[in-house]
């Protein structure tokens, strides 16, 4: 009896993986007063380490991160704990990322900055009931930035390259760069 006791009392596991330490402490905190036993990890290789250690119930993984892509530790996560509900969290989202990270195990695909609210609702929605869509969600145009920004850092901030592969004249690519990022 002692022990179902203790397994009802118990917090449920929540893994997040992000690179970015402020962020990462700030939704660590808002998730504990949420009731989660929070682990951290801030590269790919601590993320996958940490989730074979404690095979977490939940996780939440950016995408982009200093030694590789979160996918990786998404589909570590998934094969040690298939019943794992992982959110894959990003500032660069396309369609393209959203649907291999589902095929990878993750349960949904938000676009940073998520809000722990966000977060806490689309981990703790059941499988046939989609998380409401979000209240302030990005504008086509910052959408649109974000892609050029995230190209751009791939180039490695080669303005020329960056607008070969966009397909894009190179003036009207750093018109926009020199821009502020819209709303």
């Amino acid at each position: 009896m002692a022990e179902k006791m203790d397994t009802e009392l118990a917090k449920p596991s929540l893994l997040i993986v992000d690179d970015d330490q402020p962020w990462l402490n700030r939704l660590a905190r808002a998730m504990e007063t949420r009731g989660y036993e929070v682990h951290c990890a801030e590269s790919v290789k601590q993320g996958i380490q940490l989730g074979k250690q404690i095979k977490p119930a939940f996780a939440v993984v950016d995408m982009r991160l200093e030694d590789g892509n979160g996918l990786d530790v998404v589909q570590s996560l998934q094969a040690e704990n298939p019943d794992a509900r992982i959110i894959m969290l990003t500032g660069y989202g396309n369609i393209a990322t959203a649907v291999e990270a589902v095929k990878r195990g993750a349960v949904d695909y938000l676009a940073k900055p998520a809000d722990a609210d966000e977060i806490h609702a689309a981990l703790s929605a059941d499988a046939e009931n989609k998380a409401s869509p979000p209240e302030n969600p990005m504008s086509a145009d910052r959408v649109r930035w974000e892609h050029i920004q995230r190209v751009f850092e791939l180039c490695d901030r080669n303005v020329s390259e960056t607008a070969r592969r966009l397909n894009m004249h190179r003036r009207t690519l750093q018109r926009i760069l020199a821009k502020r990022a819209p709303r």
